[in-house]
C-alpha cells in the first residue's frame, strides 16, 4: 500500500467561496479527474468524514469513486462525528447514513473523529462509541478500527491503554510541529508507537503553510532536490517515520494531485542532510512573530494560575503566520479548548503582573495573552 492518502476535506470547488470546509459546490469533473489520476498511479486510500463539505464529501466520493471503480480496488476511510453525539441512539443512524452516502456496505478504515479527553469522558464513554464500532467490526462493516486525536500525549496514553481494540491513530504531524509544546506531534507519535499501534498522519503540510517556505529555506531545498516542491519535503518527512502507514494530503486541485503523486509513487525517505535542512527551516519560520515572545518560559514559571502562556503565544504566532499566507486551516485551534479544560487557558488571567515583571523583552504579557486567548476562543472549532 502506497503511503499517500487522498484527504477529502478540501475538495476542488466551482467558483469562489469563503468557507471551503462547508462549501457544497464541489467541482465533480475535476474531482473525477483527480480520482482517476490517483488510482492510475497506484494509490488507493481515500479519507472522508460525516462533516466534510456539510456531508457532501461522502456523496461526492460515491459519485467519483465508488460508482466508477470496483470496490476491491480502493480503500475508504470514514469517521464518526463524536463531537455531535450526545445519545447512544444517534450512532446507528449516523453510521447507516454514512454507508448510504458513500454507497458501500463496509468501510476499510473507520475512525472515531476528533477525540480529546473531555469529549472522551463526557460523550464517547457514556455513549459507548467504541463499543458500537467494535460491534460493527465484528459484523464486517468495519475492517480496521481507529481514531483521530487532538489532545495531550498523557490523554492519548490513557485512551490507548483503555482501548486495545484501536489499531491506528490519526494525528496532526509535521516537521514544524514535531517539537511543539502545544501540538506535541513527536510525543503523541511516541505514545502511539509505545502501544504498538499504527500511525496515520494528517496536516503534514500544516494546512498549506509548509508549501510556502521562506526563500532562504527554499534555496537550500533546491540545492539538494531541485525538482521537488517544499510541500514534498513535508509529506516525505511524515512518511519517513517508522510505523506511519499513511500520510493524508488535502488535495484540492489536479496540480496538487500531480505533484504529490509524482514523488510518492516511488517513495524515498529523507536522508540526514535533508533532515538538517528542515531543522533550519523551522528556525527561520519561527523568527516571524506577531508577539515578540522568545519562548524563555519565565512567565510560565511565575504564573500563579499555571497558565501555559508561552504555548498560547507560540500558537498565536503560528496562526498569524498562516493568516499572512492567506490560510485559515489552523490545527492549533483544535488544541486550545482541551488546554482550557485542563485549566491552563488565558481566560484565567487576572493581570497580576508577575509575568510582565520577569519578561526579558518587556512584553505586556497580560495584554497580549488576552488578545491571543480571545482570538483562539472566537475561532476554535468547538
Amino acid at each position: 500500500m502506497k503511503k499517500l492518502g487522498f484527504g477529502c476535506m478540501r475538495l476542488p470547488l466551482q467558483g469562489e467561496v469563503e468557507d471551503i470546509f462547508s462549501a457544497e459546490n464541489i467541482d465533480m469533473n475535476q474531482l473525477c479527474q483527480m480520482v482517476d489520476t490517483f488510482i492510475e498511479r497506484g494509490f488507493t486510500y481515500f479519507d472522508t468524514s460525516y462533516v466534510y463539505h456539510n456531508g457532501k464529501s461522502e456523496v461526492a466520493l460515491k459519485e467519483a469513486l465508488v460508482k466508477r471503480y470496483p470496490r476491491d480496488s480502493f480503500l475508504l476511510a470514514d469517521k464518526l462525528p463524536t463531537f455531535s453525539i450526545t445519545k447512544p441512539e444517534q450512532i446507528p443512524a449516523i453510521f447507516e447514513e454514512q454507508l448510504e452516502r458513500c454507497g458501500v456496505t463496509y468501510f476499510d478504515y473507520y475512525l472515531l473523529h476528533n477525540i480529546w479527553e473531555t469529549n472522551y469522558d463526557v460523550n464517547i464513554v457514556p455513549c459507548d462509541e467504541f463499543g458500537f464500532a467494535r460491534r460493527m467490526k465484528e459484523a464486517g462493516k468495519i475492517r480496521h478500527l481507529g481514531m483521530s486525536f487532538h489532545d495531550s500525549p498523557e490523554a492519548l496514553d490513557r485512551i490507548l491503554t483503555e482501548h486495545p481494540e484501536v489499531e491506528f491513530v490519526q494525528i496532526a504531524l509535521n516537521y514544524y510541529d514535531w517539537n511543539s509544546e502545544f501540538v506535541q506531534s513527536r510525543r503523541c507519535y511516541e505514545v502511539i508507537r509505545k502501544h504498538g499501534r499504527q500511525v496515520i498522519v494528517m496536516q503534514p503540510v500544516k494546512g498549506g503553510m509548509l508549501s510556502q517556505v521562506p526563500q532562504s529555506v527554499k534555496n537550500e531545498m533546491n540545492q539538494l532536490q531541485p525538482d521537488m516542491t517544499p510541500a514534498s519535503w513535508a509529506v516525505r518527512f511524515a512518511a519517513s517515520l517508522e510505523g506511519v502507514i499513511m500520510v493524508l494530503s488535502g488535495m484540492s486541485s489536479i496540480q496538487q494531485m500531480m505533484d504529490n503523486t509524482s514523488y510518492m509513487q516511488e517513495f524515498v525517505p529523507l536522508n540526514q542532510k535533508e533532515q538538517e535542512v528542515l531543522v533550519k527551516a523551522v528556525g527561520v519560520m519561527k523568527q516571524s512573530k506577531a508577539i515578540t515572545c522568545t519562548q524563555c518560559r519565565k512567565c510560565d514559571e511565575v504564573c500563579p494560575k499555571n497558565i501555559h502562556i508561552s504555548d498560547i503565544f507560540a500558537t498565536y504566532n503560528t496562526i498569524m503566520r498562516q493568516r499572512e499566507q492567506g490560510l485559515n486551516i489552523n490545527v492549533e485551534l483544535n488544541y486550545y479548548r482541551p488546554l482550557k479544560r485542563r485549566q491552563h487557558g488565558g481566560d484565567l488571567c487576572d493581570a497580576c503582573g508577575k509575568c510582565s515583571a520577569v519578561c526579558p523583552v518587556q512584553i505586556d504579557v497580560a495584554k497580549e495573552l488576552k488578545l491571543a486567548s480571545e482570538f483562539q476562543d472566537e475561532n476554535s472549532f468547538w
